[in-house]
């Protein structure tokens, strides 16, 4: 069935309701629009399925929803698994009360139990649900830091990591064979809580995971000395952020936590920011300038599902810099694994510090510092959630830490997703730590480069919307597939890695050998100098990404290398177009 038949479906179709109807009769005559919501279904990415509210099958609203949860349902029921239930959770975009309402009746009217939180919270608490609660699923309904006109839907399975295969592949299989809209079962909620098939949890659930948090304190001792004296702005940024995070803050003794007031409440709109994306400067704004009013020694800002964070500290000097995620993330591995070794006397023998792919090569320096093992999967948080299940299950490897270069991390297995609320906890027992020691977090940062190296690392991401976006980017990886640069800004490049194909060829000898993980679509090129370029298309925006990084001789010259690694990249991405 073409877009126009699917059109004309959900115009007439009694299944649909009047408002939706009305709302596809509005855009009637305009031919692009309706191609662009019905030439296909939204699909599973590395974060699960996300789009812009709307009508249409290319479009988050109440039907998509209630279809990817008949799939999910139906997958659930074929390995045996409905007498667990399912989690469920949401942020405060628009409409996310109401997808997660209708998850949660139409696996009630397929039999299987779902446990509802009464109100917003952060997707690593959903993770941690799920384990908790013995769920065989989990539901999340965010878009993360996407504009405010996206939402979406992530799915978890009974280890409290977003699905991977099988999983993945077996729910959307299942999703992709309902063809009847009218197939898809829902029930009155009534209905489903007399049935006891619709549980709403809350504060018993919220209590046990700030307990969790609790036990990954490594120095409460400089919590007590120094806790008191710091200075920290927090904001959500209109998201979930906002009570636990300030909850472990206050409960650990950190007294001095100053909120951005505008961005405190959640609000669907984001009307401080055009985009709720710690990783973006203009999230910092408001915060920065009261940090800059009370002088703070860090600010923190959440995205709205609060499993990211973005980080600014002070130096000595009172000048505040940007940690990226993978700077934030190498210094909370630092001092992690430092401090546990410390503490502990020595670490596991079979330690592990996991990263994916895209991740700076900061990460395997530090692991090689440790002796531990550096753990390499693909983009997304699951993979590494993954990984900890595989350590559980074979016995093999101890779990030290994890992290992307997307703003996430997790320290501790109670949960199986980035977790913002840890890391704000963890980045503030760092800092009364090196207080303790007369130092900032800058300063900390400064003498981990000079132990490991001046590495630097950014991504360039290109925006190519829509039909044709989609296949410029395809077209893009194409090219870059079928002929490989020789070099690139001036450097050689030693190896390429086809995730796709499942192959690295070692340029010099033209030997090849697997990469040893899923095939996805991303190419990488390891280069001279300890540099790296990797291009993959986003999975969850209409986006292709170009990540790099470089190792310096001082933080002047690692800007440098950069900067130049950047120019090159934009003048390989106009080429192409």
């Amino acid at each position: 069935m073409d877009y126009k038949d699917l059109y004309q479906q959900w115009l007439t179709n009694p299944y649909f309701d009047e408002e939706t109807r009305k709302e596809l009769k509005a855009i009637e005559g305009d031919e692009k629009e309706i191609q662009e919501r019905f030439y296909m279904d939204l699909e599973f990415g590395t974060a699960g399925l996300r789009g812009i509210i709307g009508a249409g099958t290319n479009r988050m609203n109440p039907y998509v929803v209630r279809r990817a949860t008949q799939g999910l349902a139906n997958y659930i029921l074929k390995v045996g698994k409905e007498g667990q239930g399912v989690a469920i959770a949401h942020d405060s975009r628009h409409m996310s009360p109401e997808f997660a309402l209708e998850a949660a009746l139409c696996l009630a009217a397929n039999g299987i139990k779902a446990y509802l939180f009464e109100s917003l919270r952060p997707t690593p608490e959903l993770s941690y649900a799920v384990r908790h609660l013995g769920c065989a699923a989990g539901i999340n309904v965010t878009a993360s830091h996407n504009p405010s006109e996206y939402n979406g839907y992530k799915v978890y399975w009974e280890d409290g990591a977003q699905i991977t295969p099988p999983h993945d592949v077996g729910i959307m299989g299942e999703v992709k064979a309902i063809s009847d809209w009218n197939t898809v079962k829902t029930m009155g909620r009534e209905e489903a809580e007399k049935a006891g098939l619709l549980t709403w949890i809350g504060k018993a659930v919220d209590d046990d995971y700030m307990a969790e948090l609790k036990k990954q304190v490594i120095h409460m001792d400089a919590i007590e000395k120094e806790g008191k004296n710091l200075k920290i702005v927090y904001t959500p940024l209109h998201g979930t952020g906002n009570i636990p995070a300030r909850r472990i803050l206050s409960e650990l003794g950190f007294e001095n936590v100053y909120v951005v007031k505008e961005q405190e409440l959640p609000d669907g709109d984001f009307p401080t920011v055009s985009y709720p994306n710690p990783e973006a400067a203009e999230a910092f704004e408001l915060g920065l300038k009261l940090a800059k009013e009370i002088d703070a020694d860090l600010v923190l800002a959440t995205d709205p599902d609060a499993d990211r964070l973005g980080v600014r500290v002070k130096d000595k000097n009172g000048e505040y810099h940007d940690l990226t995620g993978n700077m934030s993330g190498c210094l909370l591995a630092n001092y992690e694994i430092s401090q546990r070794k410390a503490v502990n006397g020595e670490l596991p023998a079979d330690g592990v510090l996991v990263k994916t792919i895209v991740t700076t090569n900061l990460a395997d320096a530090i692991a090689r510092g440790y002796g531990v093992e550096l753990r390499e999967c693909l983009t997304g948080f699951k993979y590494i959630g993954q990984q900890i299940l595989n350590m559980e299950t074979t016995g093999k490897g101890t779990y030290l830490f994890g992290f992307e270069e997307s703003y996430g991390c997790l320290i501790g297995t109670y949960a199986r997703d980035k977790d913002a609320i840890v890391a704000v906890m963890a980045l503030c027992e760092a800092a009364a730590y090196y207080k303790t020691q007369g130092k900032t977090l800058w300063d900390a940062m400064i003498d981990m480069y000079e132990q490991f190296g001046y590495y630097k690392d950014a991504v360039q991401s290109v925006t190519m919307k829509g039909i044709e976006g989609l296949a410029k980017i395809q077209e893009i990886m194409d090219t870059l597939r079928k002929n490989p640069p020789a070099e690139f800004e001036g450097r050689k490049v030693l190896s390429f890695r086809d995730y796709k194909m499942d192959v690295i060829r070692d340029i010099a000898t033209g030997e090849e050998k697997p990469t040893g993980l899923p095939k996805s679509n991303v190419l990488y090129f390891d280069l001279e100098d300890d540099a790296w370029l990797c291009v993959r298309p986003s999975g969850t925006e209409p986006k292709v990404k170009f990540y790099y990084g470089i190792k310096g001789t001082s933080l002047a010259d690692a800007d440098e290398k950069s900067d130049a690694m950047g120019k090159a990249v934009l003048a390989m991405v106009d080429a192409m177009k």
